[in-house]
């Protein structure tokens, strides 16, 4: 008997493209973006570095709370590290 084709083994396999998952990705890319654009405007670099840091790490993290936890550090490093 031939095995059956079960196409979410082939592209979910690690928990990466649930609806929290993607849903947080957007908020803090879309954070991310915002620093990214206030840190050029303003020649400033901490929120620029953590802008382009939010828009990326999304990517290469699957878990909900790396994610929760990773976005809140990268939130608050602009406002108590200023250079």
């Amino acid at each position: 008997m031939a095995k059956r084709y079960i196409p979410d083994q082939l592209y979910a396999p690690h928990n990466f493209l649930n609806t929290s998952t993607l849903l947080l990705g957007l908020v803090f890319s879309s954070v991310g973006l915002a620093f990214f654009i206030y840190g050029r405007k303003q020649k400033v670099a901490m929120p620029l570095i953590c802008g382009i840091a939010l828009m990326i790490y999304p990517y290469f993290v699957s878990s909900n709370a790396l994610l929760i936890a990773i976005g809140a550090v990268l939130i608050a490093i602009p406002y108590f590290v200023r250079f």
